[in-house]
């Protein structure tokens, strides 16, 4: 029996995600290392820079579609968002509005504003949230891909919740506050950030996806997140992007509202699981993603 090699989304750095996602050859940079355009921050803070500050941005084909691709650089810095490296997605998502690709990849892997430029990296995260809902509004989805060490934490959160659809791996997590900034803030006893299982039990892609704050789950691998972005991208599919609207909206607001409501009071994802009528929920983190799709294919949303 043949064993056929997965390569790993979660292992992979920013260039070999999207090396591995678009078509061969097919990806021209924007504002590359050889351009040097980098913080102009952190040598007065004598931290190191990076000739991409973290990110990398272009674009490229996906099944020969026409997209734009942003990924972070999650090995520098943890990803953060300073004013270069916000600046560069804001302009790559500015650019989308303009050219009107068949979408955007956002490659996310980050824990929010890079603290050495916390106010630039704040504002940037405004603009950034802006130009995300402009590409919208100009008919381009804006796709968020997590599977990443560092996930979207922070400003880089709620900018993924900006997004059109966001697809996830197990290995992904997703939330505003880390579990560390909540432990420092309101105590171990309200969430024990060295409880791993925990942890991704709160955060990470199953329990996004089961609440519906990620709309697929793929398995690790850089093949599977390509494959889901391209069906995302699909006429059928991207155009029932209507977020936007009011209607829509409204109905969105409501929905979070019942399920505040309905698990306000649950301090673990197994409760959750168990309220959506999920039999044997303590299983779900075992099982591989078919099987866990699988067990799940029948839970209730408030």
């Amino acid at each position: 029996m043949s064993i056929v090699h997965r390569h790993s989304y979660y292992e992979a750095d920013a260039r070999e995600r999207i090396a591995g996602l678009l078509d061969p050859g097919s990806f021209q940079e924007l504002l590359g290392p050889a351009q040097r355009v980098t913080s102009p921050h952190l040598a007065q803070l004598d931290q190191p820079a990076a000739f991409d500050d973290g990110i990398v941005v272009g674009e490229g084909r996906l099944r020969g579609t026409r997209v734009l691709v942003a990924a972070q650089q999650g090995q520098f810095m943890g990803g953060g968002v300073g004013e270069v490296h916000g600046a560069k997605l804001t302009g790559l998502l500015q650019r989308a509005a303009r050219t009107r690709p068949a979408g955007v990849l956002l490659l996310l892997d980050t824990g929010g504003v890079r603290l050495h430029e916390a106010n630039a990296g704040l504002i940037a995260i405004s603009e950034i949230m802006r130009a995300t809902l402009d590409a919208r509004a100009a008919g381009v989805p804006v796709l968020a891909l997590i599977g990443s060490g560092n996930g979207a934490f922070g400003g880089m959160g709620i900018v993924a919740r900006c997004c059109t659809r966001v697809i996830m791996s197990e290995e992904g997590r997703l939330s505003l506050s880390g579990p560390e900034v909540i432990e420092t803030v309101r105590g171990v006893e309200e969430f024990d950030s060295r409880d791993r299982a925990l942890v991704w039990r709160v955060t990470g892609g199953k329990h996004r996806y089961l609440i519906d704050q990620a709309q697929v789950l793929v398995p690790d691998a850089i093949d599977a997140f390509a494959q889901a972005a391209f069906d995302a991208l699909q006429p059928d599919t991207a155009s029932s992007d209507t977020d936007a609207a009011l209607v829509a909206l409204q109905a969105r607001h409501a929905a979070l509202s019942a399920r505040a409501q309905a698990w306000g009071g649950c301090r673990d994802g197994l409760e959750i699981w168990a309220l959506q009528g999920i039999a044997a929920p303590e299983r779900l983190p075992l099982l591989d993603t078919d099987d866990f799709l699988a067990a799940t294919a029948n839970r209730s949303l408030p």
